[in-house]
């Protein structure tokens, strides 16, 4: 049903949720969270921001260290209020009855605005089921809406976990598309895989070709599949970028495997020494 620890996540998403709102707030949202029927569901989902405030939630040290270990890659930095206790009445739905709750899920997505599509995306990872809501993400990155495709991407599990290689490529090609910050992207490196260097190679030769700059961090995942052209591409960065964009050619063969790329990066010797020195970084960066 649930790929993780529910009923665990369950407990300290509620004492967040308890924590950052009025004790009116907490009296009132306790009542909801055993609502049954659609209607009711739906109505509340709706209510919460006016019910519990949308101001930035305080999360403890302790708290996310403990939802990193129960669901990797989850953090709920910058959320608001309303956004985790949305998430937090979520997880608590009944989903016992499949059909049931996948009707329910489904039709809140459908019915949906702004602030609650951020919420159902935020709350992807952490829904039962896991294999109903591929299509929900994959429809997702082709939002144009910029906080939906935040609540996708930043600090989510879930398209890393569970897209297809198409659906991921069209994601990470989104995020630099629309200036994402893509560090943030769970599973940036894990997923990488040489369909996506190709695609991210032609996308930067299309930015060059428009007298535009690429994201340097677009190398990123192409590290441990640099043919010659994307060795060329590197050549060319590393000769005519700014030092942001030398620097991220650097890193990205200093992660590859190839033998004909670390040659190429015997010539700049001032970016090997802040790489071993462990001044270089693609966090740093």
């Amino acid at each position: 049903m649930f790929d993780y620890d529910a009923e665990r996540l369950g407990v300290v998403l509620l004492e967040i949720s308890r924590s950052n709102m009025s004790s009116e707030a907490w009296d009132w949202f306790q009542d909801k969270l055993i609502i049954t029927g659609l209607t009711a569901i739906n109505s509340t989902f709706s209510l919460i921001p006016r019910k519990i405030g949308k101001e930035s939630i305080k999360v403890s040290h302790s708290d996310s260290k403990i939802i990193s270990q129960i669901k990797p890659g989850l953090c709920l930095e910058g959320w608001s209020t309303d956004r985790v206790v949305r998430v937090c009445f979520l997880v608590h739905l009944n989903a016992s009855v499949k059909d049931t709750y996948y009707k329910t899920i489904e039709n809140m997505f459908l019915a949906a605005e702004m602030t609650e599509l951020v919420a159902l995306y935020s709350a992807l990872p952490l829904l039962a089921y896991p294999e109903f809501w591929k299509m929900r993400c994959a429809e997702g990155v082709r939002s144009n809406i910029a906080t939906v495709l935040e609540a996708l991407m930043y600090c989510n599990p879930y398209p890393a976990q569970h897209l297809d290689e198409k659906a991921w490529n069209q994601l990470i090609l989104k995020a630099f598309f629309t200036d994402k910050d893509v560090n943030r992207i769970y599973g940036l490196d894990l997923r990488a895989n040489a369909e996506l260097a190709i695609i991210l190679s032609d996308y930067a030769h299309e930015r060059w070709a428009a007298g535009r700059s690429v994201n340097p961090l677009l190398w990123r995942s192409t590290s441990k599949f640099i043919d010659s052209r994307i060795l060329n591409d590197l050549e060319k960065v590393l000769a005519e970028g700014n030092s942001k964009d030398k620097q991220a050619a650097a890193l990205t063969i200093h992660n590859s495997n190839s033998t004909e790329a670390a040659k190429l990066l015997t010539n700049y010797k001032e970016l090997e020494i802040l790489i071993k020195n462990k001044n270089l970084s693609w966090d740093q960066l």
